[in-house]
């Protein structure tokens, strides 16, 4: 579909499952602007495939900053690419005959909606090019390391088309179709040949799960791969294959023309014939990876001792810290313990003393008396 518009919260229902889910595909609405949850998700999908990339990077020869400078042109070029794809296939839809002004307004207007995700891949690859050859480093190197992480991109982005109600198929009896009241004003107006009150395929669904697993598998390729353009070559047969299929069941496909053939199964037999090859090419040709070039690893060994180095000096900055604070603490409770001197037990001890000095007076009676006694016997 190409349009964006605030959806109503509607209830999207799955009949023989007896599930019921209602939608809004707004997210959050913040002094009059709307977020959907297509932009959300889009979002989301790009900062968890940078994380991973992140972490995963130096296990295969990459760095860090040299993946961020391949982002930070990728990202902006691969919705630049999604957007011109699509526009270029929809062109009647946002040319206004004698309006270049209106006609370059529709097109830049992205919240309406329109991106398709062969544009999006093109872009991304393009950027990668134009990077590789400005920081001289092997292209096919950096593309086997980043494909792995579209198909979970993809797999993350096409739940805003179930928010969107949109990229569903044709009509089903299988027992995981569904229904919406926007689903069946849409097969009304544009698929007049479907009943629009049955389900429908939810093509969006398909496409999650199959990229998921597309995923998971070129983790695996990518890893165990020996050649250049092993990784690539590999996604573009599995989803060349699996959109190949899903491509069919849609009702909204972009056609080549007047004919009948859609554009996304063209390109998806295009990829898996490219990927084919390729693969064929390298084990023909004994093609061999080439590595990140070594000043990138040498930089990037620099950096990890620097924050290694900074790190120790302060966890012992702390621990200092912490020494001083606790001989601090030490000396503040000394200085409340009982003191030697003070005025109780000087008290008990005065009170001993003249005790001891009266019991020695007595002593010293005792025995004055007794020589008393004895002088006066003797006088006698």
């Amino acid at each position: 579909m190409n349009y964006l518009v605030a959806l109503e919260k509607e209830l999207i229902y799955f009949p023989k499952l007896g599930w019921k889910f209602h939608v809004d595909n707004v997210a959050i609405e913040i002094a009059g602007i709307k977020l959907y949850w297509y932009g959300i998700l889009i979002a989301a999908a790009v900062a968890l495939c940078l994380y991973l990339g992140m972490k995963q990077c130096r296990r295969h020869g990459m760095t860090p900053d040299l993946l961020t400078d391949f982002c930070l042109l990728a990202i902006p070029l691969a919705f630049v690419g999604a957007r011109i794809y699509y526009v270029a296939c929809e062109w009647d839809s946002y040319y206004v005959k004698g309006n270049i002004k209106e006609t370059l307004s529709q097109i830049a207007n992205v919240r309406s909606g329109g991106l398709a995700i062969y544009g999006g891949i093109l872009g991304a690859g393009l950027a990668i090019i134009l990077m590789g050859k400005l920081r001289k480093v092997p292209i096919s190197t950096v593309m086997d390391f980043a494909i792995v992480y579209i198909p979970l991109g993809q797999a993350i982005g096409r739940w805003g088309n179930f928010f969107n109600q949109e990229a569903f198929g044709t009509t089903t009896d299988l027992p995981w179709g569904m229904k919406s009241t926007t689903i069946a004003r849409y097969l009304s107006i544009h698929c007049p040949h479907l009943d629009s009150n049955k389900a429908v395929h939810p093509t969006f669904f398909y496409e999650s799960v199959a990229t998921f697993i597309i995923f998971f598998l070129l983790l695996g390729i990518r890893g165990k791969s020996k050649r250049p353009w092993t990784t690539v070559s590999c996604y573009c047969i599995f989803y060349g294959i699996v959109r190949f299929f899903i491509e069919g069941l849609r009702t909204d496909s972009l056609y080549i023309g007047n004919t009948g053939l859609r554009i996304s199964q063209v390109l998806s037999l295009v990829l898996v014939v490219l990927g084919l090859v390729m693969i064929s090419l390298g084990r023909v040709f004994d093609w061999q990876k080439k590595p990140i070039p070594e000043r990138f690893i040498k930089a990037d060994e620099a950096m990890l001792r620097q924050a290694k180095r900074r790190k120790e000096q302060n966890l012992r900055r702390f621990e200092e810290d912490e020494d001083e604070e606790d001989r601090v603490e030490r000396l503040a409770k000394s200085s409340f313990k009982a003191d030697p001197y003070d005025e109780t037990e000087s008290d008990e001890d005065d009170s001993d003393s003249e005790s001891e000095e009266d019991d020695s007076e007595a002593e010293n009676e005792d025995l004055e008396e007794e020589a008393d006694d004895a002088s006066d016997d003797e006088e006698k």
